[in-house]
């Protein structure tokens, strides 16, 4: 489940291993250069995946774009 919190939108996502969780940033970096949009992802303990995301331009706070780009992250994740 996404978290608001200070004007972000954060999740993390587990995986089973290394491997996993490089391929999903992955599919996340393809995601968010479609469009044009882009979080930061930090890999922590070698599985589990730690994105979060706001709008820089419009004063760092969460847009309809960050929205969508969780909504595009979740439909990956199932």
């Amino acid at each position: 489940m996404w978290m608001e919190s200070e004007q972000t939108l954060t999740r993390s996502f587990s995986f089973n291993n290394f491997v996993e969780a490089l391929a999903f940033v992955n599919k996340v970096g393809e995601i968010a250069e479609e469009l044009g949009h882009h979080p930061d992802i930090c890999i922590k303990d070698y599985n589990s995946v730690h994105i979060s995301t706001t709008t820089h331009d419009v004063g760092s706070r969460v847009t309809e774009k960050d929205q969508e780009l969780a909504r595009r992250i979740d439909a990956l994740a199932l």
